[in-house]
């Protein structure tokens, strides 16, 4: 069995089924995937809360919310962060979508969003920040890897098809 850290997690596509996961949120509670069945789900990973890029994601996550939700998506972040790291983020940001813990980066690595990537022209291995948006019926409807965190959810709601 090869070590788990060096082995690269699978990419996720279009039309494969989302994994399911229970994870807990910033306030401790469970929350589990298949409780959003029946439901349009946008999922995304994020490297570290109060980080000035996570931030400013999160903050367009939270910006644009309303009209996500108005649209029929509900949206979860997910890091490797503890809730109370969690707590403090959607405190000081107020944010108002549930934060998710993966201390030991499963769900992540489920999704392909853990692995190696370049920062600042080095190879290291670490969190892929990316976006899954999960169809009613559980399959993945877009898959997006290596995303900017400037200017992703106007990216994403273009091709969600919402308007500016």
């Amino acid at each position: 069995m090869s070590d788990a850290s060096t082995t690269p997690t699978p990419r996720l596509a279009a039309g494969d089924t989302a994994p399911d996961f229970t994870l807990v949120d910033q306030d401790g509670a469970e929350v589990s995937l298949h409780d959003y069945a029946g439901r349009n789900v946008v999922v995304y990973f994020y490297p570290a809360a109060m980080t000035p890029g996570c931030t400013k994601e999160a903050c367009d996550f939270r910006d644009n919310l309303n009209s996500l939700a108005a649209a029929g998506y509900q949206v979860l972040g997910i890091s490797k962060d503890d809730p109370a790291t969690l707590a403090k983020f959607r405190d000081r940001d107020n944010l108002n979508f549930p934060l998710l813990s993966d201390p030991d980066l499963t769900v992540h690595k489920l999704y392909g969003a853990y692995g190696e990537k370049s920062l600042y022209g080095k190879v290291v291995t670490g969190v892929l920040r990316s976006t899954f948006v999960v169809n009613e019926d559980g399959s993945i409807r877009l898959a997006l890897y290596n995303v900017k965190a400037t200017g992703h959810v106007a990216s994403l709601r273009k091709k969600l098809g919402l308007a500016a």
